[in-house]
């Protein structure tokens, strides 16, 4: 089953990415020209109306199945790690669509996070555990990510700039990691036939989770570059993904000679995103321009120093 897992966990990285790339393109094709409430409803309408949008919001939709069908499959520990990947598809489809090619060092951070994954990944070799978790352990595990949460938001009040950033995007993180580990809490459940499923608090838990989760990323964004934001969110939400798989589902990684590939592996992430946080797409070149206006592919100008 491992297989499928990871096929599934990267359809989904594939299909968010590609929804976020196309709603970007729709947005471009879109602008937002102020003019208060009744411009912005306006302007939505205009966005329902363009296929790209629509396609967007028909590939969340899919991404957020295939995540429910790796987790069903596989264990916490292997699938939110790898739906890191989002960030390597998106530079692949936002390449395509928008008609630019990245600059040779953002082909360096892209193959950085790719390696630091897949080795990450073969050294720890995650094992799948049970398929819910008994109420004791979501005690532990639950009420620990909330603790961690409240205190990364609090700490993050009187502080500004990257540090503010930082701390929001951890608490974003563990929030995303909840977030799938309660909606594998309820795929778990789904043998027991749909009942069993929409009769379990999970299910309910995992939207508001999500909710949390949307917002403080929302304000990780507000607060600082994503140069700050963007390693502990990718980190962050792969570490918590183990620790919460352990606690909740009986999950194991390897441990031992395996903690030094591991390590090389989790700085690789982080330098990889780090490195796809200054591209010049993060920037706003990349796609600020309606593609539909462009002419052949051309590469990336390097983005001004600040």
């Amino acid at each position: 089953m491992t297989a499928v897992t990871v096929l599934l966990a990267l359809l989904a990285a594939l299909s968010n990415a590609a929804a976020s790339v196309l709603q970007r393109r729709a947005a471009v094709q879109e602008p937002d020209r102020g003019g208060g409430a009744g411009s912005a409803v306006r302007r939505f309408g205009n966005l329902l109306r363009r296929r790209s949008w629509l396609a967007g919001a028909g590939l969340l939709a899919l991404s957020s199945l295939l995540q429910a069908g790796a987790l069903a499959t596989g264990s916490l520990s292997l699938v939110q790690p790898l739906l890191a990947a989002e960030l390597l598809f998106t530079l692949a489809v936002g390449s395509v669509v928008f008609r630019r090619r990245p600059e040779a060092r953002t082909w360096l951070a892209f193959l950085a996070l790719a390696g630091g994954l897949s080795l990450f990944l073969l050294a720890a070799a995650p094992t799948a555990g049970r398929p819910t978790a008994p109420p004791a352990a979501w005690l532990l595990g639950g009420g620990g990510a909330l603790g961690a949460v409240v205190l990364l938001v609090l700490a993050a009040r009187p502080v500004r700039g990257a540090a503010r950033a930082a701390l929001l995007g951890l608490a974003s993180a563990v929030s995303f990691a909840t977030t799938a580990a309660l909606l594998k809490e309820a795929v778990g459940r789904l043998a027991q036939g749909p009942a069993a499923m929409f009769g379990h608090w999970s299910l309910y838990a995992t939207g508001a989770a999500g909710l949390v989760a949307f917002l403080l990323l929302q304000g990780a964004l507000a607060a600082g570059s994503l140069t700050a934001s963007q390693p502990t969110l990718t980190l962050g939400d792969a570490l918590a993904s183990v620790v919460l798989g352990w606690v909740l589902f009986a999950e194991t990684i390897h441990l031992g000679l395996n903690l030094l590939p591991e390590a090389v592996g989790v700085a690789l992430i982080g330098a990889g995103s780090i490195g796809l946080a200054h591209a010049p797409s993060v920037g706003g070149q990349w796609d600020a321009g309606d593609p539909a206006a462009a002419g052949p592919a051309t590469t990336v100008p390097r983005a001004p120093r600040r």
